[in-house]
């Protein structure tokens, strides 16, 4: 059976994900610094590997089929390690899914990431790193789907999306658990074609919105 190796599944988005995964009878491998923080996590399904993005850690790619990337430095540091994980830890996670000869990668990147010069504000580091980590996926070889969510919130998941970006700037936003839906939907159905698109809440369900 395949497995997916989920590359910061102690994260919101990652462990939401995990979570869905599992529940679906997914095999699983999770990558984080601390596995204490998937202590609430019980399944046959599961393999934790326990890992620093920071070093070399190709060997958590072995044997999976799959990998999402969903790491990210998070927004209490500062752009050193945004360029760590968000860029060097993301194109690494390619480089080595190459090497392993895996046959999908799922990158969790983000809205204005195509043009980070679009948009004036402290998240610009951010977003260049995200773009070049995606440029890195795109030019790597690897059947890829690359996923730029709107404004994260925590609302509870409508099911319900859009992949077109709102008119309105305040209504360019996704809850959490719709990503981790979407990407439930994109890890168990084979896609033929690489793709590339940004996701919102909006009013068509997951399956038929992320085909």
């Amino acid at each position: 059976m395949s497995k997916t190796l989920i590359i910061g599944a102690s994260g919101q988005i990652g462990k939401m994900a995990t979570k869905l995964l599992l529940n679906n009878e997914q095999n699983v491998s999770a990558l984080v610094r601390d596995k204490s923080k998937l202590d609430d996590l019980d399944s046959p399904f599961l393999t934790i590997v326990e890992q620093d993005l920071e070093g070399d850690f190709s060997g958590a790619l072995k044997d999976c089929d799959q990998v999402i990337f969903a790491a990210g430095s998070g927004g209490s540091t500062g752009s050193d390690k945004t360029v760590l994980i968000d860029l060097w830890a993301a194109t690494k996670a390619a480089t080595y899914a190459k090497e392993h000869g895996v046959k999908h990668f799922i990158m969790i990147s983000s809205i204005g990431a195509d043009d980070p010069d679009s948009i004036e504000s402290d998240l610009k580091p951010y977003l260049v790193a995200k773009h070049m980590a995606d440029e890195h996926l795109i030019n790597s070889g690897l059947n890829y789907t690359i996923v730029r969510p709107g404004g994260l919130t925590d609302e509870s998941a409508s099911m319900k999306v859009t992949t077109e970006r709102p008119n309105d700037r305040s209504k360019a936003k996704i809850s959490r658990e719709n990503v981790a839906n979407a990407l439930l939907h994109i890890a168990t159905n084979a896609f033929n074609s690489n793709r590339v698109f940004e996701l919102f809440d909006g009013e068509t369900p997951i399956k038929a919105a992320v085909k």
